[in-house]
């Protein structure tokens, strides 16, 4: 058993990371998606519509970074991701992100459930997890990306690109509202630490 994701091959560990994710209920259905880069241009990115507690490593496309086209398929006729948009958008603003993960989670929809207004970022508790994302301050002010949901999906992709290209986020996450979360780090480990942290930030804010 690999110590760490970052030993599998990308689609390996994707398909684990979703196994994991589904079972912890941040995957139901056929909710979320996961991807990583296979090199600076290309990332596997999961399809779309399948249950993803039982993706295998056929259960997968290669999409360029430029524009999100396909390139691959692990078998015919999948389909890419709707969100595949926003991870190309990610890995063309940060080149030394290296695997993402979006996935639907309770806690994520509400921590956001009481915000008044439309507020474009959501302050996340100073508690020790913060650090998984580098913050090290001992009274920190995290603020995570938010953005609104709509049924447009490449719209939400074209807005992450234009704010990020303004300004880079302070963190490696963003939330999309009644929606859930991405993730990304410089390895797919990373990733999903990251992600598990970021959960335990939103439980924090959904309990209060």
């Amino acid at each position: 058993m690999a110590n760490s994701f970052d030993d599998l091959p990308p689609r390996t560990a994707l398909a684990g990371i979703a196994r994991d994710f589904h079972a912890r209920g941040w995957m139901g259905g056929t909710a979320g998606n996961l991807s990583a880069r296979a090199d600076d241009a290309h990332f596997w990115i999961t399809a779309s519509g399948l249950p993803k507690g039982s993706l295998g490593e056929d259960d997968f496309l290669l999409v360029r970074v430029a524009d999100g086209g396909v390139v691959e398929r692990g078998r015919a006729g999948l389909a890419p991701s709707a969100e595949t948009g926003i991870h190309a958008a990610i890995y063309a603003l940060d080149p030394q992100a290296r695997a993402c993960l979006h996935g639907h989670t309770v806690v994520a929809c509400l921590a956001t459930a009481r915000l008044k207004g439309r507020p474009k970022t959501l302050r996340l508790p100073g508690l020790e997890m913060v650090k998984a994302f580098e913050i090290w301050e001992q009274h920190p002010k995290a603020e995570l990306a938010l953005f609104e949901n709509q049924p447009d999906v490449a719209r939400i992709a074209r807005e992450v690109r234009s704010r990020f290209s303004r300004r880079r986020p302070a963190i490696s996450a963003l939330l999309v509202r009644d929606h859930g979360p991405t993730v990304w780090g410089r390895g797919v480990q990373e990733a999903y630490n990251r992600f598990e942290a970021l959960d335990f930030l939103l439980s924090f804010l959904a309990s209060r």
